[in-house]
Parts: C-alpha cells; structure tokens; sequence
C-alpha cells in the first residue's frame, strides 16, 4: 500500500506579480497497488509503503460507517485492515463497549461494536414523561389511564412518572418498525440479533391488581414468528408497593421479523373508582448483542 505525494508531471507553474514561482499542487491520492511505483528521488513526486497498522491507526479515527461503505472497496490490503478483528476490537475498547461478562470474547468484533453503538431503547416515551404520547390505548375502561409521580422510589432515579391502570382493563402498545428504526430486512434475517424487552411495574399498598403483557415479533405482514405471553400477575391487597422488573430476550428467531409490537396494562381487582389499579413505567426494548444482554 502507497501513497503518493508531490506535482502531477507536465503541470504548468504560474508566477504572482513579482515573479515568484507559485506551483498550483494536487490533492494527495491514494495509489493503487498496481500503480508504478516512483523513485523517492523524483524531483516531482514520489512514494513510500504505508504500513498496516497505520492505517489501522487512521481507520480508527475515522466515522465507523465510512471504514465499512467507502474505506474497504478501495483495495484488499485496506479490506484486509477494516475487517480485521484487532481494529473492531480497539475501536470497542476506546468507546467503552464491552461484554458485561469480562471473559466473554466476542465472536464478530464489529457485529458488537455496530451493535452496541446503535443499541438504544426502541420504545417512545417510556416513562411517561409526555402523558399518553406515543402509546394506542388498546383499553381505557374504568376511570382511564392516567400519568402521575411514582408513589415509591425507582431503582433509576430518572424515573419520576409512571402510567396507572384503573378499576376496568386497562392496556396501551407501541408497534416498533424496525426497518425504521434502522434495522434493515437483511441484517434481521442474516444476523437475527438479540431483543431484550423489560418492564417496570408495580402495585399499591392498600388495593389489589393485576399486571399483563405480551411481547410479539411480526413478520412483514403482522402476524407473530414468536410472542412472549406470561401469565397474568396478581398482587393481593396490602402489597409491599415496590417495582418489580420482567425480563426476556428473544433469540434464534428465524428471518422474517420486521416489527416489534409491545403491549402491557391491567386494573385493580377491587372495582374501586379512581386508580387503584397496576403501575407500569420504563418500558424497554433493545437490539443487543448476544455477549452483552
């Protein structure tokens, strides 16, 4: 790999008003490695070797997408560099992404990094923090869904609202394309990356309820490749009023999934006017890699 710097031959040099020689130089070009290689003594240019990890060094202060669209086409010796592991791997470590589990190795370094650089929660709006925005109300029986302050510290002291579900079903979703969002058809289907979804939830001290929610993957034309339904949960009266967290990660899902959509809600088991039912706030789901659920 070379490149090449100094004057193009034959280029013409112009003189300003006192005669002083100006010479108009070109940018300087990345050769090909089939381009002759000039003398380092030429009095108009010359070239030298670039070493790999040089251009390692310059790939790694380069934006991440351009190493991959633009960057690895220009010859094999640059392909080599951007695909290689040690570049992906550094990149990871001088961003701060790493696996939670410190003996984890990562079987495609740059799969992570990409990963981990677009991971972000996918749902609007979690933590109700814009009222109803971004939510379909599915159910608003009884008294309706309402936002309010958390009655019991969150673990995230972000958290400061919550949603609350009244005496009648209550239930809300997000339908999450992901095409979007920016997952294209063929990254789902070749790489199939984890989902993790969490959900934060809770009941009152002095009424009983219940919580559900049901979490589907959608083919192109809606209909469930895999759903992840539990088992409705009742608190009894009395209840201790403190967040629970539910959890679960799709994975080895097969091609086809193209939304997500996302729906929970409940009521209390009282029939007491007002709201007295479940509690639900920072609603998650994440595209993430295996290595770091």
């Amino acid at each position: 790999m070379y490149i090449y710097c100094g004057l193009v031959p034959g280029m013409k040099r112009k003189r300003d008003a006192m005669g002083a020689t100006l010479s108009k130089e070109p940018p300087v070009r990345m050769a090909r490695p089939s381009d002759e290689i000039a003398s380092t003594s030429s009095s108009d240019g010359y070239m030298f070797p670039l070493p790999l990890d040089i251009v390692e060094e310059i790939f790694l202060n380069l934006p991440p997408v351009e190493v991959v669209r633009t960057c690895r086409l220009v010859c094999s010796q640059w392909k080599e560099v951007a695909d290689s592991e040690s570049l992906w791997k550094e990149r990871c470590r001088r961003e701060g992404y790493r696996p939670r589990d410190a003996s984890s190795i990562s079987k495609d370094w740059r799969l992570f990094f990409f990963l981990c650089k677009q991971r972000r929660n996918l749902i609007k709006n979690p933590r109700a923090e814009y009222k109803m925005q971004g939510w379909h109300l599915l159910e608003n029986g009884g008294d309706k869904w309402k936002v309010e302050g958390v009655m019991a510290p969150h673990p995230n002291e972000a958290v400061q609202k919550n949603f609350v579900t009244s005496y009648v079903m209550c239930k809300k979703t997000q339908l999450i394309n992901l095409t979007k969002e920016g997952y294209n058809p063929s990254f789902m289907d070749h790489f199939q990356p984890d989902i993790r979804i969490s959900d934060w939830y809770a009941p009152r001290f002095d009424c009983g309820c219940e919580y559900d929610i049901c979490v589907e993957l959608l083919n192109q034309n809606k209909r469930p490749i895999q759903t992840f339904d539990p088992e409705t949960i009742y608190f009894e009266q009395w209840s201790d009023k403190q967040w629970n967290q539910i959890t679960h990660v799709f994975r080895n899902y097969g091609p086809g999934v193209r939304y997500i959509r996302f729906t929970h809600g409940g009521k209390d088991t009282q029939f007491w006017a007002g709201w007295y039912g479940i509690r639900v706030t920072d609603s998650c789901v994440e595209i993430c890699p295996a290595e770091d659920r």
